[in-house]
């Protein structure tokens, strides 16, 4: 029935199991143990590793029993090193063993690295001794004075020795579904992350719905390149994958080149990329010379997904194509396109929500509900929740009230049919003159123009507007950038004089967290301190006629 108000009801499914991640590995190797579970997919192929189901549930009791050795349930170990094998065999041990995964971005240097480490109270470290060329022995040894919680460090380089030595006769301990497996630290999009403390049966669930929505095959193949250490690589595609008692192809990082090889080798079905990895992947010249016909749905999300990629991806790559969208709060994906909607929905919503999770859109101010197509914050309630922020009980209260119900800070309409269309972030909202304006539809017409590669439009101080709509452009030739006039012409023919940006500013990058977000809080501190100049073009008249009435 259509929905009268902006108001989705849970849905029923398949059913919400009461499972944890180490239920859902046994149930696969008990169910396919010679199905090829996990690739270790390294550039050099000689170095690349194999994983049966069997094996694989082998290797992670082996590892889960020699972390009870040193460490107890509850506990929480940190993983700071890049995609491998031993990354999602490691995380699924410690899950196995009751502790709590807290994965690090390899990139991180000392203050970043000791501030995750403190703040998730974390007790053991696994990490890679050397990242990209910088020392991360020597990093480490910088901030472990100022960590006393950190009782036992293991390098890569110990990793196979500690998780063989464990004791065949330690006896696994019981893992309640709805106990705590990971802290995933946010984007850091707007400052330093925060810790949602998530749950096993949340991801486990959510993941299995997504991968159920993204049109599951027989044959589930999902290459990875994916950060272990974000949602999307260590929760959605690797659950999924084994939800499917899939292949799970883990890749070092993002290589384009690298992606399509794996894909042809070992018959990609699936993939989750971010709109930067998709755009990169179908610009390079080996796209055209890699079989890629195994590929059924690519999935994307974790940035704005314009509609014109959409377009493109579906029909260079000859794939079905899916949306996600939510937050690691709400264990990553609150709402996702099936591979059946319609185009238009495909292009232009992230779907409705998963099934067994309420979502409301209302009006940020008075907290009411409101009427369908109507701009307001999203609101979700459900076992996707999470259990909270880690040692951050004020921050939780904020976001989640004591009705259940998580304050996602994403803006949205919702139609008739429950599907959601994004149209920004509440900390994004642009207010010139005295008007709302939001960024996000700036950036989908910009994303239009052949000359614009990427973009990112913010809020630049105005002492007589209050705020001036800054457009930040990397152009898709650097050696032949567009014209600001003529760019804000285009724009002016397309949206109204008060949504065209005023100040323009081009660059050969904009600042990205690893997962493909672009950081704004960096980009408005890049113009604040004149590391970005803007070109001006001439005040529109019909503009400032506008924005003073």
């Amino acid at each position: 029935m259509p929905l009268e108000k902006s108001l989705w009801p849970a849905t029923p499914s398949s059913g919400v199991r009461d499972i944890t991640v180490g239920d859902l590995l046994r149930e696969a190797a008990t169910a396919e143990p010679d199905r090829l579970a996990l690739v270790d997919g390294t550039p050099d192929p000689a170095d690349r590793r194999e994983w049966t189901y069997r094996r694989l549930l082998a290797d992670v009791e082996g590892a889960a029993r020699a972390l009870l050795a040193h460490f107890a349930p509850g506990d929480r170990i940190a993983i700071w090193a890049p995609n491998s094998a031993e990354w999602v065999i490691l995380q699924q041990a410690i899950a196995m063993a009751g502790m709590v995964v807290v994965g690090v971005n390899p990139a991180y240097r000392a203050h970043e690295l000791e501030y995750i480490l403190r703040q998730s109270r974390a007790v053991g470290l696994f990490y890679r001794e050397s990242y990209r060329g910088a020392d991360l022995t020597a990093v480490l040894e910088e901030v472990r004075p100022s960590l006393p919680a950190l009782r036992k460090v293991v390098p890569t380089s110990e990793w196979r020795a500690f998780a063989a030595a464990g004791d065949p006769a330690t006896e696994f301990p019981a893992v309640a579904p709805t106990a705590p497996v990971q802290i995933q630290y946010t984007s850091g999009t707007t400052g330093f992350p925060k810790g949602a403390l998530l749950h096993h049966k949340g991801i486990v669930n959510e993941a299995t719905f997504v991968f159920e929505r993204a049109g599951m095959v027989d044959r589930v193949v999902c290459v990875n390149a994916m950060p272990m250490y974000h949602i999307g690589g260590g929760a959605v595609t690797e659950l999924g994958t084994f939800a499917a008692h899939g292949t799970y192809v883990v890749l070092p990082g993002f290589d384009a080149a690298l992606t399509l090889e794996m894909v042809e080798t070992y018959r990609g079905t699936h993939s989750l990329m971010v709109p930067t990895m998709l755009i990169t992947l179908l610009e390079h010249p080996d796209r055209s010379t890699r079989d890629l016909s195994s590929l059924r749905t690519v999935l994307s999300g974790a940035a704005a997904v314009p509609q014109t990629l959409v377009e493109r991806v579906i029909e260079e790559l000859d794939c079905q194509f899916t949306i996600l969208f939510g937050q690691s709060e709400m264990h990553g994906v609150i709402s996702q396109t099936r591979v059946t909607d319609d185009p238009a929905d495909q292009a232009t919503t992230v779907g409705q929500p998963l099934p067994e999770l309420e979502v409301k859109i209302i009006d940020p101010v008075s907290g009411e509900v409101l009427p369908i197509g109507e701009q307001g914050e999203i609101c979700c309630r459900g076992y996707q929740t999470m259990l909270g922020y880690s040692d951050m009980p004020d921050e939780t209260a904020a976001t989640v009230d004591a009705d259940g119900w998580l304050y996602m800070g994403d803006l949205a309409t919702m139609d008739e049919r429950g599907f959601l269309r994004i149209t920004g972030r509440l900390k994004d909202m642009i207010i010139r003159g005295g008007l709302n304006i939001y960024p996000r539809e700036i950036e989908e017409l910009l994303f239009q123009h052949p000359d614009v590669a990427e973009v990112a439009v913010v809020g630049v101080p105005d002492a007589r507007w209050g705020e001036q709509i800054g457009a930040v452009v990397r152009p898709a030739d650097p050696a032949d950038p567009p014209d600001a006039t003529d760019l804000k012409a285009w724009c002016r023919e397309r949206i109204a004089a008060h949504k065209t940006p005023s100040l323009w500013y081009f660059t050969d990058a904009l600042p990205m967290t690893p997962t493909g977000k672009i950081q704004k809080f960096r980009v408005q501190a890049d113009i604040a301190s004149g590391v970005l100049t803007s070109t001006h073009p001439a005040e529109d008249p019909a503009s400032e006629q506008l924005s003073s009435s």
